[in-house]
């Protein structure tokens, strides 16, 4: 896209620490334009690949006080904020929110706001959920300052809580129950596409004023994006309709197999009843050269998070500085992914915790229980794997690519951190990770991390049935690593 010298030159994006706006902070970045996040606190930009690029403003929404001092000096800015996971009255909290943007946005001479709302039909019976997306909306215009209004349905992307709902219940269910809302016709649209239009619409300034439906290539229904998501996996799924099913229940149900609380999942659910198709073909005369993704190609798109390297940036949260600031050991799931994380403090240096998790492997074996690791690598050799036979190519160095018994080196980075991918056969994908960073007082922060992204029922099955025995194994292993370091005598064959 190519930017003329009248576009604005700093951006605010609130919402920077959500799934839109923190993709979105990327884009404007990418295009060139200074970018300032106005967030509660700033400390949840921690980690960002992009936090040292961008200026940080304390404030909140909720507090106009606050609002002035951040808007001051944008010339235009994005409202990514909705208070759904807040609780019974985010409806109220989100008109508040809006009207007080609104009126620190005209008394700092704002010049536009860009917002992402809900796509639905115009109907009296609107869930809360939506009828608050579009409503805020209307707070926005009260100021007087000009609001572009995107209005979306269902966004296909790791992390957008609408498609996590359908990834877990289609991993997670051979036979899913579906009542009346699983046939309610939407028309998703590619996190991809998204977020083309929302940068894009600051050098359209036709866009600016208007309310635009935005969507993808494909309208279909909630059933069809769960099997269609099934057939990209490769799983065969059943979906077995019932007359009876309340909001209620339902979101029950999906607090139950997904990650999503039922206190978020229950207004969403509400919301299927609605269709929410294009029916304005604004964004195709406004953006012509943004072509939206089929479902199947969004999907692909979302499920391709799950090959690239860069996992830390994608499924983590930001690291923190000392282990007493966090639980030695995490669990979580994030995005259809399982990350199982232990920190130790080690009074050694980076290269020399860094010399013992490279050194692992063939004839040194795995630091702890290396019997367990022995038998793992028979059955995988039984079961048509690669088993532990391959060893290492060399006794000391590790290269990316380098096979290491049955997992295969994907990326290191000199003294900071080694991630293995793993080549023994599982239902999903592995990876193993070891990171480095340096403490006070010459300690470093180790990091020992297992991402696990399993494929269908049998995944989830296979991580917590194995559970309680990985996790015995990987405590034991990193406390040999550690103390191996601070030893200084790394066996070396």
């Amino acid at each position: 896209m190519n930017k003329s010298e009248n576009l604005p030159k700093l951006i605010l994006v609130t919402g920077a620490t959500g799934y839109i706006g923190g993709r979105l902070v990327s884009r404007l970045l990418e295009l060139g334009y200074r970018v300032r996040c106005l967030v509660r606190d700033p400390g949840r930009l921690q980690g960002r690949p992009w936090r040292d690029a961008v200026e940080v403003v304390s404030g909140d929404v909720l507090d106009k006080e606050s609002l002035e001092p951040a808007i001051r000096g944008a010339d235009a800015a994005y409202y990514l904020v909705h208070s759904l996971a807040g609780g019974k009255d985010f409806h109220a909290r989100d008109m508040t929110a809006a009207r007080n943007f609104s009126e620190a946005a005209r008394a700092t001479g704002l010049q536009r706001i860009i917002f992402l709302g809900g796509l639905a039909e115009t109907a009296t019976d609107l869930s809360e959920h939506l009828q608050s997306r579009q409503e805020s909306g209307e707070a926005l215009r009260t100021g007087g300052v000009p609001v572009t209004e995107f209005r979306a349905g269902v966004i296909v992307g790791s992390g957008s809580v609408s498609f996590e709902m359908i990834r877990y219940l289609t991993e997670r269910l051979p036979v899913m129950i579906c009542p009346r809302w699983v046939y309610t016709r939407t028309q998703p649209i590619g996190i991809r596409d998204v977020l083309e239009y929302l940068a894009s619409a600051l050098a359209v300034p036709e866009s600016t004023g208007r309310i635009i439906e935005i969507g993808g290539a494909d309208v279909v229904t909630y059933g069809e994006m769960m099997t269609l998501y099934a057939d990209v996996r490769g799983l065969k799924r059943t979906l077995l309709r019932v007359p009876l099913l309340t909001p209620r229940l339902s979101s029950y149900w999906v607090n139950i197999v997904t990650p999503i609380p039922a206190v978020i999942a229950r207004p969403l659910i509400e919301g299927l009843r609605n269709e929410n198709i294009v029916h304005d073909q604004r964004a195709a005369e406004l953006f012509p050269d943004i072509r939206p993704a089929s479902y199947r190609v969004s999907v692909e798109r979302a499920l391709a998070r799950l090959q690239v390297g860069s996992l830390e940036s994608r499924w983590s949260d930001a690291l923190s500085s000392s282990q007493g600031d966090t639980p030695p050991v995490t669990l979580t799931v994030r995005e259809g992914m399982i990350l199982e994380r232990r920190r130790r403090i080690v009074h050694a240096s980076p290269a020399e915790l860094f010399r013992v998790c490279t050194g692992l492997g063939g004839n040194r074996g795995w630091a702890y229980m290396d019997w367990a690791w022995k038998l793992r690598g028979m059955f995988d050799m039984l079961i048509g794997g690669v088993g532990l036979r391959r060893g290492r190519r060399d006794a000391d160095d590790l290269r990316i690519g380098d096979a290491l018994d049955f997992w295969r080196v994907e990326e290191v980075e000199f003294n900071a951190m080694l991630r293995l991918r793993a080549e023994m056969k599982v239902p999903g994908k592995a990876w193993l990770e070891f990171r480095m960073t340096p403490q006070e007082r010459g300690d470093t922060l180790l990091q020992q991390t297992a991402y696990f992204a399993p494929k269908g029922l049998a995944g989830w099955m296979y991580w917590y049935g194995l559970y309680p025995f990985h996790a015995f194994i990987f405590s034991g292993m990193i406390t040999r690593i550690a103390a191996r370091a601070a030893r200084e005598d790394t066996p070396r064959s």
